[in-house]
């Protein structure tokens, strides 16, 4: 098929390698949370400073100026606090680096994009592939000082990746931002304020295996007992021995709470942090660990059990069962889910249609979930894509990430599979194959059902036509081969017929008596036969 580009091939993702669980810290007193505050401001203002000066070392950064920022830190506070420091700057320095390479690669799209817009006529009209030219010349004109503002911001971006230069912000750059836009933001002046400062608290420990209950720092007991070990400076406010401050709630992991339990018992490493809603006016700690890694399941095991095809849409998922030939089995199914509102809405939604998704997928019995490897960053752009700002929205509000993420962490604990398959033609595919035959008056059958059917014959490595193209002509292929063979062992495969000995011929009825007397026979044997051979219609005698 010209014009197709090749398909990556389909693999199995592999499982989360951490867990998080989170409990309310209840019934606090006023020491507790003076304690709480007073620890948070301290270790955040160390953790801003120490940012600060891995971002001033850039590329310069090693092993030794990392220990000199550690032994600076444990003088004001100690060795544990300093290294949990050290490293949530270095982490966020990675982050800010990471996020830089991508507004690069943004910014070369965009370029790439405009000079080929303006080297066409204006009014050219574009293909599905690439944008046509500008409509008017006043356009063409915008555009152009466009591409001068990409090409000047773009070499700056350049300039500072060679020269390890970041630009990290604790607490979120889009809250500092909203500190000069209240209104839209829906905050007063003193709740922006207060949100800000718990942003930017540090009260958080890594674990270490091998100390009381995994860490030294936050030490939760498998009662649910929690103590803090406090800076130097702050080493007055313990009410336990050994600089240590307890605090009056307990907290319960209804969620992994065994796994928990069975970790801290055997003295495994277990990293805490403890953070303030201010929107909510409730405190929370958090409890993270590491899992082993685990060997992908096998891609034959996978698909063992059939798989369920997921199309991914703004609104919905759109699934389909398959069995392990490829077949659609039952209706298919929509899973919908509105992305407006809040994040906290939107995360929601998110996460209660894959709940509904993974329950059926347990119903169905099938071992693996087929999803496109989606990711839209070349199609946001408003260069591709500039006057049609609805369908960019659109594709801006397909959840990816954070799909891939939570289905992976969610799909791991039901002991399915993942399996990522190439997105190219799925929606072109299915309504040219699959829409329109599986469509009857009591099914709806949609491009986006089809694709379902689509994903998940990828994913089990089948073709996406429905059946092999008919034979040309009389039946010989001198129109070249058929577009897709089942192999020779195949049961059921195209091909002719076996000889039709054994069943009874075509006029008798399933009761086993004619309807009619056969005629009498033209040639006079000696005996009667007992049983007549029937010549198949494709076969012939030379």
């Amino acid at each position: 098929m010209g014009g197709v580009r090749a398909l990556a091939a389909s693999f199995v993702v592999p499982g989360p390698a951490g867990v998080a669980v989170r409990d309310r810290l209840k019934h606090f007193t006023p020491e507790d949370e003076r304690v709480l505050r007073a620890v948070g401001e301290y270790q955040g203002v160390l953790a801003s400073r120490d940012l600060k000066v891995r971002c001033a070392q850039g590329l310069e950064h090693g092993a030794g100026t990392w220990a000199a920022r550690k032994r600076e830190l444990t003088r004001v506070s100690s060795s544990r606090i300093a290294g949990a420091i050290t490293k949530a700057s270095h982490d966020q320095w990675a982050l800010a680096r990471r996020g830089q390479a991508t507004h690069i690669r943004s910014l070369e799209d965009g370029i790439r994009t405009l000079k080929q817009r303006l080297s066409l006529p204006i009014g050219a009209k574009g293909t599905k592939r690439a944008a046509g030219g500008y409509h008017s010349r006043s356009e063409w004109f915008r555009k152009s000082r466009r591409l001068k503002d990409l090409e000047t911001r773009h070499a700056a971006a350049v300039a500072d990746w060679r020269t390890g230069r970041v630009r990290a912000v604790r607490g979120g750059k889009r809250l500092l931002n909203s500190r000069h836009h209240l209104a839209e933001s829906g905050l007063t002046e003193h709740q922006w304020r207060e949100r800000w400062e718990a942003e930017r608290w540090f009260s958080a420990a890594d674990g270490e295996s091998g100390k009381p209950f995994g860490n030294e720092t936050i030490r939760v007991s498998p009662s649910g007992q929690v103590s803090i070990k406090l800076p130097a400076p702050l080493a007055h406010l313990a009410n336990t021995k050994h600089g240590r401050y307890t605090l009056a709630p307990t907290v319960a992991f209804a969620h992994r709470g065994t796994e928990w339990a069975d970790r801290i018992q055997s003295n495994r490493a277990v990293a805490y942090r403890i953070h303030l809603d201010t929107a909510r006016g409730r405190w929370y700690l958090t409890a993270s660990w590491q899992r082993p890694l685990v060997q992908t399941v096998p891609w034959e095991s996978a698909r063992a059990g059939g798989v369920i095809g997921v199309d991914t849409n703004a609104d919905h998922f759109a699934a389909y069962r398959l069995d392990q030939h490829g077949n659609p089995v039952g209706e298919p199914h929509r899973f919908p889910y509105n992305l407006t509102g809040t994040t906290q809405r939107r995360d929601a939604q998110i996460r209660h249609a894959l709940t509904r998704l993974l329950h059926w997928a347990r119903q169905t019995g099938v071992t693996g979930i087929a999803i496109e490897d989606l990711d839209f960053t070349a199609e946001k752009t408003r260069e591709k894509h500039g006057r049609r700002k609805r369908f960019r929205q659109l594709i801006s509000g397909i959840p990816t990430g954070k799909l891939k993420a939570r289905l992976v962490s969610m799909a791991a604990e039901q002991g399915l599979a993942i399996i990522a398959v190439d997105p190219a033609y799925t929606s072109k595919w299915g309504g040219q194959h699959w829409q329109k035959p599986l469509t009857t008056p009591r099914r709806k059958m949609s491009r986006h059902d089809a694709a379902g059917i689509v994903i998940g014959r990828r994913a089990l490595g089948h073709p996406i036509r429905r059946r092999t193209a008919p034979p040309p002509h009389d039946r010989r292929d001198r129109a070249g081969h058929r577009t897709a063979q089942a192999a020779p062992d195949a049961r059921e495969r195209e091909g002719t017929r076996p000889p039709a000995t054994d069943h009874a011929p075509r006029g008798v009825p399933p009761s086993g008596t004619r309807k009619r007397q056969p005629s009498a026979p033209k040639t006079v044997r000696d005996a009667p036969r007992t049983h007549q051979w029937i010549q198949h219609p494709l076969m012939h005698t030379g």
